[in-house]
């Protein structure tokens, strides 16, 4: 299995990748991952992202794909992977396909797990951490123990402010690789609302 996925942060999408690289036996490739792995491992692409991170410039397209395809030649591929938080944007969905299509591989699917963005607000915002377990509670879904509740902190990135800024973002890199997607017939859009095992069925349904 080949494919990407896609969905709002507080989706639930870190709970449904593992499970899905565990069925696939795929491995995970998360564009920040891939990016530190590359500049670790002192790669060609590595080396040039590299360059562009310390001068504060971004990272320019050709160089992305590039570590794209450095990572996708890895043995562990072979049998399919799992590419999250990439690509952001058409023009690298484009390069992706040719580079893919120049290995002679191709997409199988394009995974987008949908949560409306009050659902994604509310699941976020109300999210507690104990500093001393690591534990995440959440005020209304998952309520902590009176015991603990008084220590619990709640992370700046958690905040309605952050979490719109992050919603919005999200929106404005997703929004032109969904139709890109679409249109090429490989997007199956799934229901992210719900308990976990009933969205594992229904990407696994969306996935047959």
């Amino acid at each position: 299995m080949r494919m990407i996925f896609i969905g709002p942060p507080g989706a639930g999408k870190g709970t449904q990748a593992a499970r899905l690289v565990d069925h696939f036996k795929i491995p995970h490739i998360s564009t920040g991952d891939m990016f530190r792995a590359a500049v670790q491992a002192g790669t060609p692409m590595g080396v040039e992202a590299d360059r562009y991170m310390k001068a504060g410039r971004l990272v320019p397209d050709e160089v992305v794909i590039g570590m794209v395809r450095e990572r996708l030649a890895a043995p562990d591929t072979a049998p399919g992977f799992m590419l999250d938080g990439f690509p952001r944007t058409r023009p690298q969905a484009e390069a992706l396909a040719e580079a893919l299509a120049a290995d002679g591989r191709a997409l199988d699917a394009v995974l987008l797990l949908e949560v409306p963005d009050a659902l994604i607000v509310e699941r976020i915002v109300g999210r507690r951490t104990d500093p001393e377990t690591g534990a995440i509670y959440h005020l209304t879904f998952s309520p902590p123990p009176a015991a603990v509740a008084a220590r619990l902190i709640h992370r700046k990135d958690d905040t309605e402010e952050a979490v719109r800024a992050r919603l919005d973002a999200y929106h404005n890199q997703t929004a032109p690789v969904v139709p890109f997607y679409e249109g090429v017939g490989l997007l199956r859009r799934v229901n992210g609302v719900g308990d976990p095992d009933g969205v594992t069925a229904a990407i696994r349904a969306a996935l047959a």
